[in-house]
């Protein structure tokens, strides 16, 4: 499968932005999708994930009601909803996808085989 995320960009603390990661080549249904982010100088970071066939959805503890994944089955395409953006929150956002992950490995980058290209938010006055 080949991802391809979009929907980065400026915004002001408080502000949302919506990003996409749009599947082609296979369903993501069948995939474990987990977005990452690396801000400068930090490591890459789990966000958020959405298992296979949409059965749930887990998050990190710091956009814990802030963020939402979801998805358009007809669009092959998994959303992740940002809320209530902050300064902290700026980064590189990255999608990526795998087939056979297990749950107790979803929040370690190395497990996933597929990786859609980057895309910056930046949460500033």
């Amino acid at each position: 499968v080949q991802l391809q995320a979009s929907g980065g960009g400026l915004v002001q603390p408080g502000g949302s932005l919506r990003l996409s990661c749009a599947g082609s080549g296979r369903t993501l249904n069948n995939y474990v999708v987990g977005w990452f982010r690396q801000a400068p100088g930090k490591e890459r970071e789990f966000v958020a994930a959405m298992w296979r066939r949409g059965s749930n959805t887990y998050y990190t503890d710091s956009v814990k009601g802030r963020f939402t994944v979801s998805r358009d089955t007809a669009k092959n395409t998994v959303y992740l909803q940002m809320n209530s953006l902050k300064p902290e929150d700026t980064a590189v956002y990255y999608c990526a996808a795998d087939l056979t992950i297990i749950i107790s490995s979803m929040t370690r980058g190395s497990e996933y085989d597929y990786w859609g290209q980057g895309t910056q938010v930046t949460v500033s006055s």
